[in-house]
C-alpha cells in the first residue's frame, strides 16, 4: 500500500482477528430491549459489550494487536497511555500472553481505575502516573517506546486494533435474525466505528451506521465537516470514554467513507440514559456506553418500525460520579434551576419565600446566604428542583412580583461551573 493510499480493513483480516481473540473475548449477547422497543415503536437490540470481562469492547483490539507481535517485540514489551478501558484491555492481554507492559496514566486518575488495571494485569504490568492530563501520559509513553524499543499499543489508530474491534460487527450479523436497518455506535477516536462500519459496508450494505459523539467533544463530526482530520482546541471530558481532541489518521477516512451520519448528544441526555438504564433495566453503563442509546430520541421518526442495534460499549462507571450524573440529568430535563435572589434582611423573609413563592412540589436543593447587617437586601444563591419543567415560568413570575428575583444562572456558564 502506498503512503497516500487509504487503509481499509479486509474481511479476511477481521475474521483472522476473530479467531485470534475467540478464547479471550466473550461473544456478548445481542439482547432485545422491550422497554426501548415499546418506546420507539421499533425492534431495539442492545449489543452488550459492557459484559466483557474487562467490561468494555477494548479487550478485542488490545489482544488482537498484542498477540500479533513478533517474538522480539514481545520480549521487549509493550507500552500504552490510558486512564480507562484501553488500559484494562492491555493489562489483561499482557497477563494472558505473558508479555510485560507499562501503562502510563495521568496522576489524577481515580484510584478505583488504577486498582482495576492492576487486578487485570497482575505482575505483568507496571503503572506509571505522569503529569495531569492524558497528553502528558502519552508523551511520557512515547519516550519509553523510543528509549527501550518497545511497541506502543494505540487505543484506536492501529490496523490490528481496528480489526479487533471490527469483530463486534461479525458477531452482530451472525446473531441477528432479520436484516438490520440501523446501528448506533459511540465514536471516540474512531477505532470501533471504523472496524464495525467496514463489516457492514461489505456484508450488510443497506444498514445505516450512525456515529454518536458527545456534544462537548465532536472531533469526528468537525473533521467530516472540514473534510480533513481536525484537532479540537478544547473538549469537555465528562464522557471520558469518547472524548478525544483528534480522531485517528487511519480511522478518519474509513469513517468518512462508511458512516451514514454523525450526531452529537448533550451530556445531560447521556446522564438521563445512564439513570434510566440503571433504574429501569438494572444495567450499569459508563457515559460512553450510554451514547448510542441516547441518540435514539433524535432518530425517533426514522427508526419507527425498523430493526435497530445499539452497541453498549462499556460499563466502567465510577459510583462517585453519581451525584454529578443526577445533576446533569435534572438540568437537561429543565427540572433543576439556579438563581441569585435578593432577600430583604429582615425576620420572616425566608418564610415568605417558602410559603408565597415556592410551588407545592418545588424543592430547595441549594441555599447559600450570608447576612450583611449594614444592607437592606442580601443576595442568596438558590437551587430549586421542580416536578415539571412547566413550573419554571410561574415560579419566576412570583419571584419578580415579590421582588426576590435577581438573576438566572443556568444559562451563565462562567458562573454556573462553580455550582455544578
Amino acid at each position: 500500500m502506498s503512503k497516500n493510499q487509504t487503509y481499509f480493513p479486509k474481511i479476511k483480516d477481521i475474521k483472522a482477528a476473530a479467531n485470534s481473540i475467540q478464547n479471550v473475548s466473550a461473544v456478548t449477547p445481542l439482547s432485545p430491549s422491550h422497554r426501548y422497543s415499546n418506546q420507539f415503536g421499533a425492534n431495539i437490540l442492545l449489543k452488550r459489550e459492557d459484559l466483557q470481562q474487562v467490561r468494555s469492547y477494548k479487550i478485542r483490539g488490545a489482544y488482537n494487536k498484542i498477540s500479533s507481535l513478533t517474538a522480539e517485540e514481545s520480549q521487549n514489551g509493550v507500552v500504552c497511555a490510558s486512564a480507562g478501558n484501553h488500559a484494562q484491555g492491555v493489562a489483561l492481554s499482557c497477563k494472558l500472553l505473558k508479555i510485560k507492559g507499562v501503562i502510563y496514566m495521568p496522576a489524577p486518575t481515580p484510584n478505583q481505575k488504577i486498582e482495576q488495571v492492576k487486578m487485570f494485569g497482575e505482575d505483568y504490568i507496571e503503572i506509571k502516573l505522569v503529569g495531569d492530563t492524558y497528553d502528558d501520559a502519552y508523551h511520557a509513553s512515547m519516550l519509553e517506546c523510543k528509549e527501550f524499543n518497545k511497541v506502543f499499543i494505540h487505543p484506536f489508530d492501529d490496523k490490528k486494533v481496528i480489526e479487533g474491534q471490527a469483530t463486534i460487527g461479525l458477531e452482530i450479523l451472525e446473531q441477528a435474525t432479520a436484516p438490520i436497518d440501523y446501528v448506533f455506535i459511540a465514536v471516540g477516536g474512531g477505532g470501533l466505528a471504523a472496524g464495525l462500519s467496514t463489516i457492514f459496508k461489505e456484508l450488510s450494505p443497506n444498514t445505516k451506521i450512525i456515529g454518536v459523539e458527545p456534544e462537548g467533544a465532536p472531533s469526528m463530526s468537525v473533521s467530516m465537516e472540514n473534510n480533513q482530520n481536525t484537532e479540537l482546541e478544547t473538549i469537555e471530558k465528562f464522557v471520558d470514554g469518547a472524548a478525544v481532541k483528534r480522531v485517528g489518521d487511519l480511522t478518519f477516512p474509513i469513517c468518512k467513507a462508511n458512516l451514514h451520519a454523525m450526531i452529537t448528544v448533550p451530556s445531560g441526555k447521556v446522564c438521563e440514559t445512564i439513570l434510566e438504564l440503571y433504574n429501569k433495566d438494572a444495567i450499569v453503563v459508563e457515559p460512553a456506553g450510554a451514547l448510542s442509546i441516547s441518540a435514539l430520541d433524535f432518530y425517533a421518526d426514522a427508526i419507527k418500525g425498523k430493526n435497530v442495534v445499539c452497541v453498549v460499549s462499556g460499563s466502567n462507571n465510577d459510583i462517585t460520579r453519581t451525584p454529578e450524573i443526577k445533576e446533569r440529568a435534572l438540568l437537561y430535563a429543565n427540572l433543576k434551576h439556579y438563581f441569585i435572589l435578593t432577600f430583604p434582611q429582615r425576620a420572616g423573609a425566608l418564610k415568605e419565600f417558602v410559603v408565597d413563592i415556592l410551588g407545592p412540589h418545588d424543592d430547595i436543593t441549594h441555599f447559600q446566604y450570608t447576612k450583611k447587617t449594614n444592607r437592606e437586601n442580601g443576595s442568596a444563591v438558590v437551587g430549586i428542583q421542580l416536578k415539571s419543567a412547566s413550573d419554571l415560568e410561574p415560579l419566576i413570575t412570583k419571584m419578580k412580583q415579590h421582588n426576590f428575583y435577581g438573576d438566572y444562572l443556568n444559562n451563565k456558564p462562567e458562573l454556573f461551573q462553580f455550582l455544578v
